[in-house]
């Protein structure tokens, strides 16, 4: 078996809390950067665009996403308002995909949202394969509109995805997968 198949068969996800550092230097983030934007993408619009959260980037958004929970959550503790805060700060590094999927004359909205998770799957196994463990979540903060203009997200572009990066502390147990005899269908 070659490489690239073997890590794609082992890939597994590590939940952020599990993320430790050193995260990527600069270099390795632009080269990450560059392999999740080699990605189909009809009509070369680049439907995506990535969002590099860490530091007091990651400090900054997270006062925003602990007010915006608070306020929603009157009853929250300290604990959770902590937990809500640190949303982003747990990895080391943290990139969002943002999807400017739009409408188009030849290349319908769905085509460039696939582009925008293929980034993000581009950019997971490119991690993963320099590696570093990864997390892609979205959770209620990619959904919720006071986050997003946080993130200087326009009205009309939607968050594919975070993708959490850094060193696993411990190899993940692995899950149970799809059986192929309930997925697949031949015509």
């Amino acid at each position: 078996m070659n490489a690239t198949l073997d890590l794609l068969r082992r890939r597994r996800s590590v939940p952020p809390a599990l993320l430790a550092g050193p995260g990527p230097t600069p270099e390795e983030l632009a080269t990450l950067l560059t392999i999740a934007s080699r990605v189909p993408d009809h009509g070369k619009l680049a439907p995506w665009r990535f969002l590099v959260i860490e530091g007091e980037g990651a400090a900054r958004i997270g006062a925003v996403i602990e007010a915006a929970y608070a306020a929603d959550h009157p009853e929250a503790d300290a604990a959770r308002r902590a937990l809500e805060r640190d949303r982003l700060a747990q990895a080391p590094l943290v990139v969002g995909v943002v999807s400017r999927a739009g409408p188009h004359v030849k290349i319908p909205d769905w085509e460039q949202v696939l582009s925008a998770g293929a980034a993000a799957m581009n950019l997971v196994v490119a991690a993963n394969a320099m590696g570093f463990a990864t997390a892609w979540l979205t959770e209620w903060i990619a959904y919720d509109r006071r986050v997003l203009d946080a993130l200087g997200l326009a009205p009309q572009e939607r968050m594919a995805g975070f993708v959490h990066v850094g060193r696993a502390a411990q190899a993940p147990a692995d899950r149970p997968r799809p059986d192929l005899a309930a997925i697949v269908t031949r015509v």
